[in-house]
């Protein structure tokens, strides 16, 4: 997505994804395999099931499987995620 700076670890059936924003970015509703993220600085509106919540710096959260999310990412934001998915994104 435009705005964000990722770098990827990829496992045998995990991805891990250290991810940051210098800007604002709209993260539109989608679904994937579970995923757990923890805010390293910053802050996102998290939208799980239609109720929306505000994580910051030191909070975590997690994703079910299938379950239909969408963000607003802030700028200056940064998080490591972990999916459980062996191929939610490629590398470039």
């Amino acid at each position: 997505m435009s705005g964000l700076t990722a770098y990827l670890l990829q496992g045998a059936g995990q991805q891990v994804l250290f991810m940051e924003s210098d800007h604002d970015v709209e993260v539109p509703l989608h679904a994937h395999g579970s995923q757990w993220s923890v805010v390293l600085k910053g802050r996102i509106d998290l939208t799980v099931d239609g109720v929306t919540r505000t994580y910051g710096q030191g909070e975590d959260f997690f994703v079910l499987r299938g379950v239909q999310h969408a963000a607003r990412i802030h700028a200056g934001y940064a998080d490591i995620t972990f999916f459980d998915e062996k191929s939610r994104y490629k590398a470039k």
